[in-house]
């Protein structure tokens, strides 16, 4: 019998399609969800798994969790994650964001589970030096939530040291699309992503999009991005896994298409894909904006294998378009 994962965010956007992919490769799953940002009506409807409703920073309820299954490792994507809330309410960001992941980690270690998928981001670079960027580009975060990723990556390499516990650190760009079969998708609230938003403007449930700065020393003037299919991400995550269960050693990938697209590409793609007229709003820039966030994953695809399927933007917003139709 295939592994059994237990999966914290498992509910929400990336853990969701995570699940979905560590079921279809035969493991068994189950998900720690505060329910917070999660649905429950698509862990239910869709996941079909067993879904334990709590939070990383209740020890009784892991150490529970841990007694009464069988984990043989952790994937962990239950963290809070809007840039500007960070900033506006650090003491949220640390307290769940890194000490629910200490938490977390000391009862793995109560239990003897020592293999764990993180998932980190590009956030903790801060503004880029080079382009694209590689997995020893400083790191030097800008704002509350990418400096709460950089610690819990700083926790592992030292659990790594002290208790020989093995993680892979995911540092992925910007996750997009939704399930090619429609089964699952993006649906947060508030929305902050610009996919989603030009989408819902393309469904009249917004009446613009705005696009901050167009100012910027790219081709158009708006700030590029590295966008990667949510899909091409799980697929990630289970190569990852299956690295620690052969018996590798602790390790950081990026995880990107290599390439970047504008704000002003993204919303023509939109407007191609769902054959509406999409009004966008310019406006000044937003405070720490990078022009440019395009990462190199060429140590990913060379140690795990991992050879994304949907590079392409247009597959990336037709996906989500029609998730989005269905959803709304």
């Amino acid at each position: 019998m295939k592994p059994t994962i237990l999966v914290t965010g498992g509910a929400g956007y990336i853990g969701s399609h995570a699940v979905l992919a560590l079921k279809q490769a035969g493991y068994r799953v189950v998900i720690l969800d505060n329910l917070v940002y999660g649905h429950q009506d698509l862990v239910e409807k869709v996941l079909q798994v067993e879904l334990i409703v709590g939070d990383t920073i209740d020890r009784p309820l892991l150490d529970r969790l841990f007694a009464s299954h069988k984990i043989d490792a952790v994937m962990h994507f239950a963290a809070y994650a809007y840039v500007g809330e960070s900033v506006e309410e650090p003491a949220k960001y640390y307290h769940n964001n890194v000490v629910g992941t200490l938490t977390l980690l000391e009862a793995m270690l109560a239990a003897g589970v020592k293999k764990f998928v993180f998932s980190s981001t590009c956030a903790t670079y801060g503004v880029p030096k080079t382009v694209p960027i590689p997995e020893d580009h400083p790191q030097e975060p800008i704002n509350p939530y990418g400096a709460t990723k950089l610690m819990v990556e700083r926790m592992l390499a030292d659990f790594d040291l002290a208790y020989d516990f093995k993680s892979v650190c995911f540092r992925y760009f910007n996750a997009a699309g939704a399930d090619p079969q429609g089964l699952l998708g993006e649906d947060h609230s508030p929305e902050t992503h610009l996919i989603p938003l030009v989408l819902m403007a393309a469904l009249g449930k917004r009446d613009s999009v705005s696009i901050y700065g167009t100012d910027y020393p790219t081709p158009d003037g708006t700030c590029i991005r590295d966008y990667i299919h949510v899909t091409d991400l799980a697929e990630a995550h289970i190569l990852g896994l299956e690295y620690l269960l052969q018996g590798g050693d602790t390790t950081i990938f990026n995880l990107g298409n290599g390439n970047g697209f504008s704000v002003k590409e993204v919303i023509d793609t939109a407007r191609e894909v769902t054959g509406k007229e999409i009004k966008a709003v310019e406006t000044d820039r937003r405070p720490g904006d990078p022009p440019m966030l395009v990462g190199s994953s060429d140590r990913a695809r060379q140690i795990l294998g991992w050879n994304p399927q949907y590079a392409n933007l247009k597959d990336i917003v037709t996906h989500a378009w029609h998730w989005h139709q269905k959803r709304h």
